[in-house]
């Protein structure tokens, strides 16, 4: 049996270069002398019997139009179910238009569950490596173990993405990436790397930061390899955004016209299904996805439908640290929206489709966070902290529907984070509801260890805060318990850094208080 290890490192190469991205185009037949495939391929959002795959056309990846002509092409792929695409069980053409910077989404129907299949694309006369993928059990179906890493964070400019390099070691089955894919913007600090252009703006702005980040090898060969659910935070359209409001608080219908373009830019370069297919600047990102009888994975928008952010300083409107703000228990103001909370509510209310564990995919930090010394309490506005309405709705829904061992996956804040979660926030006396993992940053540099020390030291409810590291997190399911390694990598400006464990807790079923392993 070939190892999965082995398979990487032999099928992830395409194709020839030359020196002109296209001969030339007819629908049906091109004819490439660069590699179309610059790009990669990937695949997420697997069901018992279905995958989404993704790639897009991309000669000249950074090019306004990736080196493509406004031709619409024809896009072979195949489905199989051994890794040298010998035994192809499905397999169709996807029309690739410039209107969608010739991206292509199939979801691939009639697959067997619970097994490995591979894939691969052709476009005229070339094709694809080929990457491999994984359905899951059907609902309610018997699943011993599930492995999972969480990412978040990855600022390009500020390091490499040497931990998905180190994921394919782990033998996942699935990746969760938490938001901030992509930086809007340049920041930081001894930058390793350069983003070469300016603020993104436009469409073509972000379509080519999706192009440069997903040109990182490692980034490239962890989507080949295992499925991927993704939701977003605020960098893939603008630092601290909340629904329509900007950061800097422009006319709204400017910043929806930005809104609009990033979103269209991220279903470009993501393997979404067709549910999440973006319209103007909305674009229904939550989701669920069940994996036999063992796990639930709720992936949640909580930027595109928030209120705007609570008291903030004048001129502005993005996130502030405020200790006096009437405003910030204003019980109408919403993190998730109507619409999202009542699909929450729904899916929270049917005990027949609830599994062991329930994870909560989204991108900021859930726990109760005072953030001032002593007395007093000072509460920064961009997380849950700044909508407290929000989280205790949602803390009371959790535990009123006696949703199954719920543990929130976050991320944002550069730093590990292990947290129990409270039906009141700030009562340590109040009942756990469940428990919060926060991944650290894959690569985006972070506040002081002492700033966070701070917070350990305010926040009982905090069992860990690091911000030295940078790194992931690595899940591993089963009915008794689920174990969470904090996994850091050594030195993020070195792309064949090593990396190490952290630290480790587990959670035991029916038991929402993470404990040391």
């Amino acid at each position: 049996m070939t190892t999965r290890r082995a398979f990487l490192a032999s099928s992830l190469t395409s194709a020839t270069a030359a020196v002109l991205p296209w001969r030339s185009f007819a629908r049906s037949s091109p004819t490439f002398s660069t590699d179309p495939f610059s790009l990669g391929v990937a695949s997420g959002y697997p069901t018992a019997d279905s995958v989404v795959l993704w790639t897009r056309l991309a000669p000249r990846p950074l090019d306004p139009d990736g080196g493509m002509p406004p031709s619409e092409i024809s896009v072979r792929w195949e489905v199989a179910t051994d890794d040298k695409m010998r035994k192809v069980v499905r397999a169709g053409t996807q029309r690739a238009t410039s209107e969608w910077a010739h991206s292509v989404h199939v979801e691939v129907e009639g697959l067997e569950p619970a097994r490995d299949y591979w894939y691969r694309f052709t476009a005229g006369d070339v094709r694809s490596g080929i990457a491999r993928t994984r359905t899951v059990p059907a609902a309610g179906h018997e699943l011993a173990r599930l492995r999972v890493a969480v990412a978040s964070c990855q600022q390009y400019e500020q390091g490499y993405f040497s931990a998905y390099r180190h994921m394919l070691e782990d033998e996942l089955d699935l990746i969760v990436h938490v938001g901030d894919y992509i930086y809007e913007l340049t920041w930081g600090r001894n930058l390793v790397r350069s983003h070469g252009s300016p603020e993104a703006y436009s469409l073509a702005d972000y379509r080519a930061r999706y192009a440069l980040y997903k040109s990182d090898p490692d980034l490239a060969a962890a989507h080949a390899a295992y499925p991927w659910l993704v939701t977003w935070d605020d960098h893939e359209v603008e630092n601290d955004y909340a629904g329509d409001v900007s950061e800097d608080n422009i006319d709204p219908k400017i910043f929806l016209a930005r809104r609009a373009a990033a979103y269209k830019a991220y279903y470009e370069h993501m393997p979404l299904p067709r549910s999440a297919l973006p319209h103007g600047p909305g674009m229904r990102l939550y989701d669920k996805r069940t994996f036999g009888d063992l796990a639930s994975i709720y992936t949640l928008d909580q930027r595109q439908y928030r209120s705007r952010e609570a008291c903030p300083r004048p001129g502005r409107a993005g996130s502030n640290r405020v200790s006096d703000c009437a405003e910030l228990e204003d019980r109408s103001r919403t993190m998730l929206g109507k619409e999202q909370e009542s699909w929450l509510d729904r899916g929270f209310a049917d005990a027949r489709a609830q599994a062991r564990w329930n994870l909560l995919a989204q991108g900021t930090v859930m726990a109760h966070l005072d953030e001032q010394p002593g007395p007093g309490r000072v509460y920064w506005t961009d997380a849950w902290n700044g909508y407290p309405a929000a989280r205790a709705k949602l803390m009371d829904d959790l535990s009123e529907r006696r949703v199954s061992n719920p543990v929130v996956l976050s991320g944002d804040i550069h730093a590990f984070l292990v947290s129990g979660l409270h039906r009141v926030a700030a009562d340590l006396d109040s009942p756990l509801v469940g428990c919060e993992l926060v991944a650290s940053s894959i690569t985006s540099q972070a506040a002081g260890q002492k700033t966070f020390d701070v917070l350990r030291a305010e926040n009982p409810n905090i069992l860990v805060a690091d911000s030295t590291h940078r790194g992931y997190l690595r899940l591993d399911l089963r009915h008794e318990r689920l174990a969470a390694d904090l996994i850091a990598i050594d030195t993020p400006t070195d792309p064949r850094s090593a990396r190490h464990t952290l630290r480790s807790f587990v959670i035991e079923d029916g038991r929402p208080e993470p404990q040391p392993a």
